[in-house]
């Protein structure tokens, strides 16, 4: 059972409107019914208990969401069926035979030209998709067709403005649409694939899966009431994988349908394992599950976002994950908050005053670096995650997370608390600038680690109103200005932040 679309974030708004399109499984299609067949069961009820599973994950990751569609539900199959009658009525849809090559794993039609000679361990030849590796049959049976090939000059403008990221694979597809681009078969007949929903003027035929599946898209946005929602979301997720039937086919299927294209789509490209593509034949899937009871579930978060790459394929091992969550969560971010919340170093756990007048000056050129570092911090991430560059962003916030470290070190308020009065009134504000360094980036962090960033919060007592970036200022004690936290006492002691991680060997 393929899955489209997924959240990059929590949804904000309701569907139509939601920065991302919500998740959910598609369900239907001849690999569901042959699966279901060799298992002995029936195909809703597989549906049912993998569906269950994906929603399962996405509750256990802390995802929330503002609808979960299943491809199955009455309401999905009634948005399906107008918009198979609103191709038929602008004259998109024909009956003609179908020749060539179907992918079943990928539920594709393929060309000559998308498709390679492979051999199997004993020397047997066959062919298999050229994109994918998988196996596919020659098929030539009479379908509905649409008209792909008048829709050429429609995506090439949609196209130019560049609605693809990363720019590689907006590069593939503009040498896609350079190629022949054949009309497409949108059925099939109903006594080869029954698992789906029938064409609804001929009911001998199945409607194609994958128009079935990317229709969920609008089905969410309460198609086709055109009164409840204006289409659509600003940004679809996909994996590079089905880059063809979400960069081609679906932005054709709604023009066709006289609705405006995809804004933007965001492409990922896939996990490794050791170098090598997950694999179940190979043994060497990961289970998510397994992971977070390993790394806890901020931990997971915070490794993929940090360590994946839209633009390409990322390795997965233990002994990395653990090396980075280690370095990054467990030292610099955990030692961070130990060090200006331990009571050897803050006796009177509290946020210190600042005192403009108690830098030395032979610390100003620390603490002008520091300073440049942390208010620069929140305009960087943003760029970042504007560009979908999560792993850059958190890659910002642990280069500032390390800064501060070594300004505390620098600086090593212990040694000025021994010193006259102006040296421990800089040590107090060494402990205020970094405090109010960690309340910054804990802030930044919410959305990728919140149960970790809320722990932070939390121990700097830090209110639920202020833990944002909109309305909030930083550091503004360092002008001369009041800072409402200076004299607060501390939240509850929260011990180890995040526990270190036993490294494998590689």
């Amino acid at each position: 059972m393929g899955r489209v679309g997924t959240p990059i974030s929590a949804a904000r708004a309701n569907p139509p409107n939601s920065p991302v399109k919500p998740p959910g499984t598609d369900e239907h299609g001849i690999k569901v019914q042959q699966t279901a067949t060799a298992l002995g069961l029936d195909p809703s009820n597989l549906c049912a208990a993998v569906s269950q599973q994906f929603r399962k994950m996405f509750d256990t990751m802390g995802i929330s969401y503002t609808d979960f569609v299943r491809t199955t539900e009455v309401r999905h199959s009634q948005a399906v069926c107008h918009f198979w009658k609103k191709l038929e009525e602008r004259g998109y849809i024909y009956k003609g035979t179908y020749q060539g090559w179907y992918c079943t794993s990928d539920e594709a039609f393929l060309s000559e030209e998308q498709t390679m000679e492979s051999r199997d361990g004993e020397g047997n030849i066959f062919r298999v998709s050229a994109e994918s590796g998988h196996q596919v049959h020659w098929m030539s049976e009479e379908n509905y067709m649409f008209r792909l090939s008048h829709l050429r000059s429609e995506l090439l403008s949609w196209l130019q403005t560049e609605p693809i990221y990363p720019a590689p694979f907006l590069r593939i597809v503009q040498q896609w649409l350079e190629e022949d681009l054949p009309d497409l078969s949108v059925s099939r007949q109903r006594s080869r694939v029954s698992w789906g929903i029938p064409v609804p003027s001929d009911s001998s035929h199945t409607i194609y899966v994958w128009l079935d599946a990317l229709i969920n898209y609008l089905t969410v946005a309460g198609f086709p009431d055109q009164n409840l929602a204006t289409w659509g979301p600003s940004t679809h997720l996909l994996g590079k994988d089905i880059l063809r039937f979400h960069a081609v086919y679906w932005p054709a299927f709604l023009i066709a349908a006289g609705l405006p294209p995809p804004k933007k789509l965001l492409v990922h490209s896939h996990w490794t394992c050791n170098g090598v593509k997950m694999s179940k034949s190979l043994q060497n899937v990961v289970d998510p599950m397994e992971c977070i009871r390993r790394y806890t579930r901020d931990g997971l978060r915070y490794f993929l976002l940090r360590h994946g790459a839209p633009e390409r394929d990322c390795d997965f091992t233990h002994h990395i994950a653990c090396k980075l969550l280690n370095s990054e969560l467990a030292d610099a971010l955990g030692g961070l908050l130990n060090r200006c919340t331990a009571h050897t170093i803050n006796p009177e756990q509290c946020w210190p005053h600042y005192q403009c007048t108690s830098v030395p000056p032979s610390s100003q050129n620390d603490l002008n670096r520091l300073l440049g570092t942390v208010k620069e911090l929140p305009g960087l991430v943003d760029q970042y995650m504007d560009r979908f560059q999560a792993n850059k962003a958190l890659e910002a916030i642990d280069s500032s997370v390390r800064c501060s470290n070594a300004f505390f070190q620098s600086q090593a308020p212990w040694k000025l608390y021994k010193g006259g009065d102006d040296a421990k009134a800089w040590g107090q504000s060494v402990l205020y600038l970094t405090l109010e360094s960690l309340r910054l980036y804990a802030t930044l962090l919410q959305p990728a680690v919140p149960g970790l960033a809320k722990t932070i919060l939390d121990r700097l007592r830090v209110p639920n109103v202020s833990r944002t970036l909109k309305g909030n200022r930083f550091f503004v004690a360092t002008s001369g200005d009041k800072c409402d936290f200076q004299g607060r006492t501390l939240g509850s002691e929260c011990g180890l932040l995040y526990r270190r991680l036993e490294v494998e060997q590689k």
